[in-house]
Parts: C-alpha cells; structure tokens; sequence
C-alpha cells in the first residue's frame, strides 16, 4: 500500500512563484503610499503657505487703519461683509441725549395736571453753532425742557425751530462746549431696501439703547395728530426695533452716519417702525434754526384714495394704479388747475368710496402707482409756486395738466 503525506514538488513550484509577485505588490504599495504622503504634505505646505500670506497680508491692513487712526484721530471702517456694531456704538453713543419735559393739561373745571414726556436726540453742528435734533412732537406742548447728555449732565434747553409737518425740531441749549459730540448728517437718497441700519436712542428712559435691523422698504407715508390731517411723506421704513422713547434719535448707517430719525412705530406691529428721511433735516435745517420754521412744503389742494381693482371695477375704468382724488379744495392749486373730485359714493366691499375723480397716474413723467409715490415724489422734488405736469385718466382718456404748486397753509 502507498501513503501520501503531502503535496507534489509541482505545488513547491507553484509556492516559490507566487512569493516574489506577493513582495512585489507590497512593495509598490508601500511606494505609492509614499508618493501620496509627499503630495499631500506638498500640497498642504502650499496652502499653508497661502494661508500665512493672506494672513500677513491682513495683519499689514489692521497696522495701517490703526496708524490713520492713530494720526487722525478718527475712527476708520472698512466693510467688506464684516463690520464692527460694537465700534460704530463707541463712535456715536456721546451724541445722543435724553429730552425730558412737562406738558400742562388740564381737566373739566380747568384744573391743571401734570404728566412728564421724554425722548431722544443728538448733536449736530450747523455751521458755527451746536443744536439738538430731535422729534417736534418730542416737545410738542412742552415746558421745563431738560438735555441730559452721555456724561450725566443735564442743561435746559429752548425750541428753537420746529416744523410739525414733517415732525422735527431743533433745540438750543446753553451746555458746555465739551459736551457736544456733532453726529454727520448724510444724504438718504443713497439708501436701498435691504440696507443695514441702526438705532440709538432712550427707549423706556433706557438711556443709550441701540438696536438695528434693514431698511424694509422706501417712501412711506404716515400721519400723526399734530399734523393737522397732513401727511408726513417720503419716510423710511425699517426693521430695527423702535419703542416710546426712541423717538427723536438718529437712524445711522454703518458708518455711524444719520440717514434718519426715528419717529413712529405701529401699534401691536412686529418690528415695524418708521423714520423721517435725512434728506428732509437737510433741505430744513437752515431755515429752522435761523426763522424757527419752515415752510416750504409743497400742496396741491387735494384728497384722495390708493386706485384699486375693485374700485377701477367700479368707475368702470381699465386703470388700477394710481391715485384717485375724492376731493379738490376750493382756490386751492389743483382747483386753479381743473382738477376734478369724484361725483359720487358706491359701496365697496363695506366701505363707502367716493368715485369719479380724476385718476393721477404720473408726475413730470414718472409713474405714480400709489398716494405714497405721489406725495413722496412732490415733497422729495418740488417746490411751492413750482409748476409741474400730472398725467390723469379722465372718462378713460389720459390727460396732462400743469399745475403750479402751492404752500401748505401754516398750522394753527
């Protein structure tokens, strides 16, 4: 009988073949191994050095603005999607102060009570001389009026230009110099919805309080009670947030520039808030603080409702924009010019609307699809004694008619 303990000398082959193939593959795997760990130690050497280069590169920008800073003696920002809220609040918090007042009333047998007011403002050079800018329903009715600045000292303080149809005021108070801190007063027109901005003001008497947010929207128009039934127009709507007390202080941008003052809110609204425009402070601020007033707002004698779909339905008309007049004042410019008002009332959706009035729907060329274009566009560009060309839809026919301007009668 044969035994086999084992394989044949051709599996002794086989073995000493497949052995260097084996050490071949590790070999190379080792190798390509090591390729790799030196690209990659290349590659992140380069970025490494990339990186150190944008950072010596960012360290010689700090060094710079620091030194322009050191030699001027002003605060410097460049904003290139990173800004600094914390330096603008540095830069602007010793120019906003705290107005407080007393306003008399009185009750049914003429008694007198007394209630306190109080609201925000800040500093501005005009010229040669410092004032206080604030909100004219600030001081509305107001006695006993006290400046309280960042410092803690207070100084009392007289009216010395008001204008209630567009709510600003100018205060003089008799302060030490070192106490003014002048904020710059820019152009508005440079503002665009989605544009940051901040507020500083003394919500609550919460002295120095800043919030911010963004322009929500452009060339609003709001009403308040010392207006006299008149619109205050071209406002900026925004989204920081506003209380009582805010009013007054100065709606900034990010370079710590007024582009606003704050000025209303909504009732019961979500961060809904509402500023006059640094445009308007610039076109008045000569003639308050050297007349006291001013009275160069332009007016066009007339009423009138936002043109709506179902109130074109109505009139039986194929325009839904614009503005449509209810009423026109007599004598007043749009009379002199032959506007006309509407002739009757329908019922629309519960509401009683009066219609058949003209329908304005552009001025001096520019579209106006709404009572907010149109009251913005004429305080934003016009004059009194000012002629301009409305475009009307009158009987379906589109019309133009020049109109010459009038003053807003003063506020008795």
């Amino acid at each position: 009988m044969k035994l086999v303990e084992g394989p044949s000398s051709n599996s002794d082959a086989g073995r000493s073949t497949v052995a260097p193939v084996v050490a071949f593959l590790i070999v190379g795997i080792l190798i390509g191994g090591l390729i790799g760990y030196a690209l990659s130690s290349l590659f992140i050497v380069s970025r490494m050095d990339e990186l150190q280069t944008r950072l010596s590169n960012l360290e010689n920008r700090v060094s710079a603005l620091q030194q322009a800073q050191n030699s001027s003696g002003a605060v410097t920002y460049v904003f290139e999607g990173n800004f600094s809220l914390s330096q603008l609040y540095e830069k602007a918090r010793d120019s906003i102060v705290l107005i407080m007042g007393t306003v008399v009333n009185y009750d049914i047998f003429y008694r007198p009570y007394y209630s306190s007011v109080q609201g925000s403002g800040f500093v501005y050079k005009f010229r040669d001389q410092f004032v206080i800018v604030t909100n004219y329903h600030v001081v509305y009715n107001a006695r006993d009026i006290i400046v309280r600045f960042k410092s803690g000292n207070a100084y009392p303080a007289v009216v010395k230009g008001a204008d209630p149809y567009a709510d600003l005021a100018v205060l003089s108070v008799n302060a030490s110099i070192d106490e003014f801190k002048p904020l710059k007063i820019v152009s508005s027109s440079t503002l665009r919805v989605g544009d940051t901005v901040v507020a500083i003001g003394n919500p609550y008497g919460l002295a120095g309080s800043m919030s911010s947010g963004i322009v929500s929207a452009l060339g609003r128009t709001i009403s308040e009670d010392i207006t006299g039934g008149y619109s205050i127009a071209n406002c900026i709507q925004t989204t920081a947030p506003i209380n009582p007390g805010n009013s007054g202080g100065p709606l900034l941008n990010l370079r710590g520039e007024v582009v606003g003052i704050t000025t209303a809110i909504v009732s019961d609204s979500q961060g809904l808030g509402f500023a006059i425009p640094s445009n308007t402070i610039l076109r008045e601020i000569e003639s308050l603080v050297t007349k006291g007033s001013y009275d160069q707002h332009p007016w066009l004698g007339v009423t009138g409702v936002d043109m709506t779909y179902d109130i074109a339905s109505a009139m039986g008309v194929n325009v839904t924009y614009g503005w449509l007049i209810v009423s026109v004042t007599a004598n007043g410019p749009a009379a002199k010019a032959g506007l006309q008002g509407g002739s009757k009332q329908v019922l629309i959706k519960g509401s009683r609307i009066t219609v058949g009035g003209d329908i304005i729907i552009g001025v001096n060329g520019t579209r106006i699809t709404n009572g907010d274009d149109l009251l913005s566009f004429l305080e934003e560009y016009t004059l009194p004694n000012q002629t301009i060309l409305l475009t009307i839809v009158r009987n379906n026919r589109i019309i133009d008619v020049p109109v010459t301007l009038g003053a807003r009668p003063p506020l008795t």
